[in-house]
């Protein structure tokens, strides 16, 4: 990868966990549940790689880490 495809990677990333957090505060101050559901649904979260990078406990982690944000922030 070149330096200009990690850095335009990393800036996709950063934009998208943006908008996935807003969305997660806004459907769950309007429909209170979905971040439980999300929650509960995260023992079928895996990584998909097929190397020594697989860490479904670390993916697992990621992602209940944005849960606990989410629930944090809150929309004001």
């Amino acid at each position: 990868m070149t330096d200009d495809t990690a850095v335009q990677a990393r800036q996709r990333e950063i934009a998208s966990e943006h908008l996935l957090f807003k969305l997660m505060e806004y459907v769950e101050a309007r429909h209170p549940g979905l971040l439980d559901f999300m929650e509960a649904s995260l023992d079928h979260l895996g990584d998909p790689a097929t190397d020594g990078t697989k860490d479904d406990k670390g993916v697992r982690e990621i992602a209940r880490r944005m849960i606990v944000g989410a629930r944090k922030q809150g929309v004001d």
